[in-house]
Formats: C-alpha cells, structure tokens, sequence
C-alpha cells in the first residue's frame, strides 16, 4: 500500500540503519574523498555506502519503486512511488566532523511528496513528517516561528560550490543582511529546513537545492506550517527554495526578489 503513515515508518527505519552506517564509517576515517562539480564539491565512500544500503532496503520492502539518489540518480522509472535520497547531506560537514550531516529520505507518490524524515547521523536527532498529518521531532508536534518582524529574524542559508555562484550569493546577502536579526550558514539544507519547522531558524533560502536536498525536509517545514515555494510563483528547486511561516515569507520573499537571489549562474 502507498500510505503514507506506512511509507514513513518503512523510511524511519532505513534512515537509521543508514546512519548507524555513516557514523561506523566517520568513526573509522573518512576515505575515497572525490569530487564531483567543483574542486569543493565532495564525496565520500560513505556517501555511496549509504545510499546503497538504503536503496538495498528499499527494494527488499518495496522492489517495485523507484528511487532517486543524489550519488547513483535514477528514479525514472514510471512508478507511483518513488523515494528521494540524500544519503549524506552535509558531505563538507561529515568530512570536517562537525555534527550537522543528515539523512534525508522522502516518499513521493504520484509526483507529490507524502512522508519524509531527516535524521541528524551526529546527533540522532530525526525530524518527521506525513502531508496531512503534521510535522514531528521525536514525539515533539513542530510549528514554525511566530515571529512577525522580519528585521527580527533569524535566517538560513546556503552557498554553491562553483565560484562565480558564491560570489553571486554574496551579493544577495549582502542586500539582506541589514534588513534582518542575522544570518546562520550551518551546511546541510534539510537540517535548515526542520529548524525553520521547529522555529529555532525564523526561516530559511538558497538556490541550487536538488529535490534530494529539500523533499524530506521542505514536507517537514510545510506541515509545521512555513510556506516552502520558489520566486515569483515558481515551485520550490533549483532556482530559489524559500521557507518561512507566512507572516515572513513575503517581506522575505519580495526582498529576494528585489536582489535577483535566483538569478546568476
């Protein structure tokens, strides 16, 4: 069945073998460092173990879905259910040891995501959520910030790993940083995306997400109640992922907008 209560709890129980396993290989050494579309941009061997261990489990629970992973792609096959993998979110952060690395795993049927969870591998710390059914830390219910002043905000946000695109995101920052609290860099967008739904990050943008980057995680703050979008009425992507509960996200919004932030290269 494609529930998505049962989706959840199959995706809760993999992303923690996935990250006992990320944690075995850090405690170990990271090795096999690569890159991939920069010098910056790396991957590890415990990126590809991990997600070939979830998509292993997958396929035992489920072996007619489809699956896309940001290590091995696919996930084109014409399936009603499909799961979206970040392995290792946070790969800069894994390498370092700094404890802000995720597993992000959602469930997408028909198209619209409808179960995801984030799992910190650092801290164990593992956000939920189920569309319609609300979002979760643990037992915890979640509701994003009632903060109403954006020049009171604290905001997240994220850089690519091509040059000209950082340089491009900090001249967006720096048009936005005087018009809020302050800004938080912490390196793994899903994590970013459950503290805008738990409302210790007041909200949150970056360009350049892949869907494995904000499924999991843009569900979470969702259904604690931010508006998760794009620009200009585009959908949340490549472009620009803004989220941030409602009294925010359009002053948010309207100033991106104003500074270009999905422009650039």
């Amino acid at each position: 069945m494609d529930n998505p209560a049962e989706l959840l709890a199959l995706a809760v129980s993999v992303a923690r073998s996935a990250s006992d396993l990320a944690n075995r290989m850090r405690a170990e050494g990271v090795d096999a460092v690569a890159t991939k579309s920069t010098a910056t941009d790396v991957v590890t061997a415990a990126d590809r173990a991990v997600e070939q261990l979830v998509r292993d489990e997958l396929h035992k629970s489920r072996p007619g879905d489809a699956v896309l992973g940001e290590e091995y792609g696919g996930g084109q096959d014409q399936t009603a259910v499909r799961w979206i993998l970040d392995p290792i979110d946070g790969t800069v952060n894994y390498l370092y040891d700094l404890p802000q690395y995720a597993v992000s795993l959602a469930a997408e049927v028909d198209g619209v995501v409808v179960a995801g969870v984030v799992r910190n591998a650092a801290t164990g710390r593992e956000w939920t959520a189920t569309r319609g059914g609300g979002a979760f830390c643990g037992p915890r219910r979640l509701r994003a910030s009632t903060e109403t002043d954006l020049g009171q905000a604290l905001v997240g946000t994220g850089f690519g790993y091509a040059a000209e695109r950082r340089r491009h995101q900090a001249r967006v920052l720096g048009g936005l940083i005087g018009h809020i609290r302050d800004i938080r860099r912490l390196g793994a967008a899903s994590i970013d995306l459950c503290l805008v739904a738990e409302g210790t990050l007041d909200a949150y943008y970056e360009k350049g997400l892949n869907p494995w980057d904000h499924a999991a995680g843009g569900l979470v703050a969702a259904e604690a109640g931010a508006l998760v979008t794009g620009l200009d009425g585009n959908p949340p992507g490549l472009d620009m992922v803004v989220a941030a509960p409602p009294s925010l996200h359009q002053p948010l919004h309207d100033l991106l907008s104003k500074l270009d932030a999905a422009g650039g290269p």
